[in-house]
């Protein structure tokens, strides 16, 4: 790894923090409605869509009045897409003519971006009109993002209060989410990305003559069965259209990930230049990484919103370079089998398979490591064609439950899980009752922490054990061995963890494939969702304690190693043999045929 790779980093980094923390002072003000822009430019909207929906902001919900909200809320949301999906064939603003979705497909697709998982197993400008594509994927874009923050600040509610019976009231923080922070920051970005030629508009697709005539053959047989050869020309192509700013900026900013176009961020409509490559990755993790900083400010001491911060920068850092260095080291193979005279400088180059020229390395490996950090599962490159390393590096990020920033929201109240873990290891060394933010952690909110912990693993191993064990599931696998089975263990991973992104070569859109990975998705979501909010509930209720000179201190560089500890020895372990039997026997294999 040479200097620019190092400084491209550190740039990346330095960039996200100073915009972060300011991002984080404006979120703290909107959500407990002390912002000026609040407070006096969008009450009177606030007040109208409060009035219409019938709710009363003042009334304020227990911790399972609020589940059951955030349940209603996006069952209601996973029925209304689906039967878009489903009737888009029927449907206005559809100038391709682009038919329904299968049932199993549209079941898929709706359990997805609901759960702001945005797995897609099909081409979006090949499968979807404009309507399925604004008033359903994108809205559930904004609905899904907002859902993460809300309870993760329903979460930071139950740390701040005590003897207390509710957390908030889930429609204002979603209203005021979407509202204030969702929706402006998402025309920003969609501006920047039009800026740098990302598309925008509701053309049917343009037919384009191409700069040169390309002849080629085809086979095919007569009337008679017999084999003929046909000479075909190609002269013009077709450009996909359509809203494609609108979508990416909230595709990114909600750590959604779902493309435009099947190849998403690699394709040039939807990413067309390294600036915005950059704006894209920032847009990932900027708010996760101010919601740091909220929870701080939040519970009264900025410097546990920092120390949580530190935690996750260090260990982003790390998986950085990385991920750089195992695909600037590239395959020794190459060089073996004299694919390329130049061995040592396809060597010096480094793995370029599946990825844009226009990108790089660098820039490919940083993107690759923000959208599974995040649960984003936006890519600009080909995840199937990194090194056995290289892969691993975004498996094991997605597999830790994307705490290292995360999803919006939930990428903090799961890194919330792991420190109260944290915090009951320390204390069990140390003979006392463990404290986190002045808050006593008893056996109630352990047990939640494992569900929290537990779930998504569990899900994923048994999933990818029922996919490899069973015909429906090996079917779908183009890659033997090895690599193969990554492949199936990455698509569990990414839909359980509710991240989206995938390892190409396994067939997915199949009745098994669409099924097994919906349920993964839901209870992912929603099987650890519940029992963070049961978490808010009880440290809402209990007494706030005072710090004496047993208290472990939660703000310093101890805890962010203790922290970090806890996340790889805990998060990393679970997986081991899995990845054993995947990316780890793929880079053996690898070198020992060097």
């Amino acid at each position: 790894m040479n200097a620019n790779t190092f400084m491209q980093t550190a740039l990346f980094i330095v960039v996200l923090i100073a915009l972060a923390i300011p991002l984080g002072r404006y979120i703290s003000n909107v959500l407990d409605g002390s912002s000026v822009i609040v407070r006096k430019i969008g009450r009177p909207i606030e007040s109208m869509l409060y009035r219409i929906a019938g709710v009363d902001p003042e009334s304020e919900m227990s911790w399972k009045h609020y589940a059951l909200a955030v349940m209603f809320f996006n069952v209601l949301g996973a029925l209304v897409l689906y039967a878009l999906l489903r009737l888009q064939g029927t449907l206005p603003a559809n100038p391709q003519g682009m038919a329904g979705m299968t049932p199993d497909a549209a079941f898929n697709t709706a359990i997805s971006f609901v759960t702001n998982t945005n797995w897609q197993d099909y081409g979006g400008e090949s499968t979807l009109g404009y309507l399925a594509q604004m008033l359903g994927l994108t809205v559930q874009n904004f609905l899904s993002a907002a859902t993460g923050i809300a309870v993760v600040i329903a979460l930071i509610r139950g740390f701040k209060r005590h003897s207390a019976q509710t957390i908030g009231n889930f429609w204002v923080d979603l209203t005021r989410t979407t509202l204030y922070i969702l929706a402006p920051l998402a025309v920003v970005f969609a501006l920047v990305f039009v800026s740098q030629g990302a598309i925008q508009n509701f053309k049917a697709y343009q037919d384009v003559s191409t700069l040169q005539v390309t002849t080629y053959q085809t086979q095919s047989t007569d009337a008679q069965g017999k084999p003929v050869t046909q000479t075909l020309k190609a002269e013009k192509q077709t450009l996909p259209m359509g809203p494609v700013a609108s979508q990416e900026a909230i595709k990114m900013l909600g750590t959604n990930g779902g493309g435009f176009f099947n190849t998403n961020s690699a394709h040039p409509y939807e990413n067309p230049t390294p600036f915005s490559n950059f704006m894209q990755m920032l847009a990932m993790l900027i708010i996760p990484a101010a919601l740091c900083v909220v929870f701080g400010r939040t519970v009264g001491d900025r410097r546990q919103g920092y120390a949580v911060l530190a935690a996750m920068t260090i260990a982003f850092a790390v998986a950085c370079w990385g991920e750089i260095a195992s695909e600037q080291a590239g395959n020794p193979l190459y060089a073996s089998l004299k694919v390329d005279t130049q061995a040592s400088t396809l060597q010096a180059g480094g793995n370029m398979e599946g990825k844009e020229t226009r990108l790089g390395i660098a820039q490919s490996g940083i993107f690759t490591v923000a959208t599974t950090a995040a649960s984003c599962g936006a890519v600009s490159s080909m995840h199937d064609s990194l090194t056995p390393l290289g892969g691993l590096v975004p498996m094991l990020l997605i597999q830790l439950g994307e705490v290292i920033f995360g999803g919006v929201g939930s990428g903090l109240y799961g890194m919330l899980a792991f420190a109260l873990l944290a915090v009951f290891v320390a204390g069990l060394m140390i003979g006392r009752t463990p404290e986190y933010v002045g808050k006593k952690i008893e056996s109630f909110e352990m047990k939640m922490v494992s569900i929290v912990i537990l779930l998504t693993p569990l899900l994923v191993l048994l999933g990818t054990s029922i996919a490899v064990l069973s015909a429906a599931g090996t079917a779908g696998i183009a890659n033997p061995g090895a690599h193969g089975f990554s492949e199936v263990l990455y698509a569990f991973s990414s839909a359980a963890n509710n991240n989206g992104s995938a390892f190409a070569g396994l067939s997915v859109n199949t009745p098994f494939y669409n099924s097994m990975l919906a349920i993964a998705m839901w209870f992912g979501r929603f099987g650890s969702l519940i029992p963070i909010l049961a978490i808010a509930g009880s440290l809402a209720a209990k007494k706030r304690l005072a710090v004496t000179a047993g208290t472990l201190p939660t703000h310093g560089p101890l805890f962010v190693v203790l922290l970090l500890g806890t996340l790889l020895l805990v998060g990393a372990l679970t997986y081991v043999p899995a990845l054993a039997l995947g990316p780890i026997v793929e880079h053996v294999t690898m070198i020992a045929s060097h």
